[in-house]
């Protein structure tokens, strides 16, 4: 499953990759725009863009897409 999400709020991907385990985290500007991010439970990848929009994949159904984007907005305002 492949779900798109707009988060309506700037993301600093530069201060994402500082603040989230590293083994998870890939971003390489100069390749993509995008932070990719891999979550493993729910097994899901997530691509973070500065705009705010998120694409999510990976997930099994519904449920692992409410709970990544929960768990996403939660590290996020973390973040921020």
């Amino acid at each position: 499953m492949v779900c798109s999400y707009d988060s309506g709020n700037f993301i600093n991907l530069n201060k994402v990759v500082i603040t989230l385990s590293h083994e998870s985290v890939e971003y390489e500007p100069e390749q993509f725009p995008g932070l990719v991010y891999r979550m493993y439970d729910p097994k899901v990848v997530a691509l973070l863009f500065s705009s705010g929009k998120l694409i999510l994949t990976g997930a099994k159904n519904l449920d692992d897409v409410k709970l990544s984007i929960d768990y996403l907005k939660n590290k996020l305002k973390q973040i921020q």
